[in-house]
């Protein structure tokens, strides 16, 4: 247990930068607005293009994360994964590099950044499939839940650190050096974690499922042994070994019905709005006539708020079930966004609204923020898992995009209405998971296949 726990966290170093990654913007977008979108005389489409133009590099690096890692192995593929990351937290600091002069107010400064972004968005489209993948691969049954939880714990930690980051080079510095210099050192800050991810993946070795698939049977069995026993690990992998023979890799060899689950489990996960907290909060919290610094701090409080309930999930993911915490968690998420519609409505601003801002993130981070990623790491057979899984995190991404980038022209036009989508969808979700979604506790991967067979 404890060999497959130290390997879970350093595979969760992926979790940790794809929040970093995604959740420094939301520090950095307001000087972005005034560096690059106002001296150009852009309009909020644009703005919100940029803001989530790394997501157009999710989507891509989840389209190919299935290729990536069935030709390269889910080792490499972080490997890859740490490199990108390296590489856009550089660029992004400095757009200006080779090609324009520093402080330069251009539309090439906006494209240069925008690409180093979708640069950093490419390596956490790959590390968001192939971090549960790789996790989920290793884990025993009994605790697959709640070791691939841990990777969401990861990504949310991950924002919580950028979020204490952010403050802590915004704290006591003028607008103008933020908007100026601040919001670079934001975006440096993540070589550190980079950097560290791309070192330690050389101390872990392959995914004993993916050694099967590539017929390296001595070192799959020799793996398993190590994190399960000898006895059990004999087992394991003659159960492996079945279902790597029995099918063909045919995307939808084992029909359709799998394929549109895990498509729907990540639409639903992002068409509930959670990437609007997270991206948008210190602005929510100023709209809503919060001082600036106020605002960052309470973004941290809900981080705060954000790992407690991420924690609940990963103490109960193994003992209730999947199922039980997706609706409770949509129940709790359609109470925060539609009290929040309402308070919207009739421009209600006060603690209450920040109470029901918590209640709907607390319920996404004890449900569908690490139960959909345990789900998608688990309901799709060992033969088309990389294929699968990156079909469902690209379609994720999209959700993802499309969500964000519509979130500043949504609110220009009613934010009632907004918050009020929101809350639709996650009744939506609830219906969903209650309808089609099956329970996979403590099944084994191989187990689970063999509801598709039926």
């Amino acid at each position: 247990m404890v060999y497959v726990t130290m390997l879970t966290l350093v595979a969760t170093l992926g979790g940790l930068l794809f929040g970093y990654d995604t959740a420094v913007i939301s520090g950095a977008e307001k000087s972005i607005q005034e560096y690059l979108i106002i001296p150009l005389g852009l309009s909020s489409l644009a703005h919100g293009a940029t803001i989530s133009s790394a997501l157009i590099g999710c989507i891509i690096g989840g389209a190919v994360s299935g290729y990536i890692s069935t030709r390269l192995g889910r080792k490499k593929s972080l490997m890859l994964a740490a490199f990108l990351f390296f590489i856009s937290a550089l660029g992004a600091a400095y757009p200006e590099f080779l090609f324009f002069k520093h402080g330069e107010h251009s539309m090439g400064v906006l494209l240069a950044f925008n690409f180093y972004r979708i640069i950093g968005g490419i390596g956490v489209g790959l590390a968001s499939a192939v971090c549960p993948m790789y996790i989920g691969e290793i884990a025993p049954a009994e605790v697959r839940g709640r070791l691939v939880s841990l990777n969401q714990f990861a990504i949310i930690f991950g924002m919580l650190v950028v979020y204490f980051v952010n403050w802590g080079i915004a704290d006591g510095k003028s607008l103008e050096w933020i908007n100026e210099i601040g919001w670079r050192y934001m975006f440096l800050s993540l070589t550190i974690p980079a950097v560290l991810f791309g070192v330690l993946l050389f101390f872990v070795p392959e995914t004993p499922r993916y050694l099967t698939l590539i017929k390296q049977d001595d070192e799959a069995l020799k793996i398993l042994t190590k994190i399960n026993g000898e006895a059990r690990a004999k087992e394991i992998f003659s159960e492996i070994k079945g279902t790597v023979a029995e099918h063909k890799s045919e995307i939808f060899a084992f029909g359709k019905t799998v394929i549109i689950l895990g498509i729907l489990l990540s639409v639903f996960q992002q068409f509930v709005g959670i990437n609007v907290a997270l991206y948008y909060a210190p602005r929510i919290f100023e709209s809503m006539g919060v001082h600036k610094d106020a605002s960052m701090l309470q973004t941290v409080v809900m981080g705060l708020v954000n790992v407690v309930f991420t924690v609940v999930a990963i103490f109960t993911v193994d003992k209730w079930g999947r199922k039980p915490l997706l609706i409770i968690g949509s129940i709790g998420m359609a109470i925060g966004m539609f009290a929040i519609a309402i308070f919207s409505y009739y421009h209600i601003i006060g603690i209450a609204t920040l109470v029901f801002i918590i209640v709907y993130t607390a319920s996404f981070m004890m449900s569908w923020g690490p139960i959909c990623w345990v789900l998608i790491s688990e309901i799709f057979p060992n033969k088309i898992r990389g294929s699968a899984i990156a079909i469902a995190v690209a379609a994720q991404w999209a959700a993802n995009y499309l969500i964000s980038s519509t979130y500043p022209f949504m609110m220009e036009f009613s934010g009632a209405f907004t918050y009020g989508f929101y809350g639709v969808m996650s009744v939506l979700s609830l219906i969903f998971v209650w309808k089609m979604v099956p329970e996979t506790k403590g099944r084994s991967l191989e187990d689970i296949e063999k509801i598709w067979k039926k």
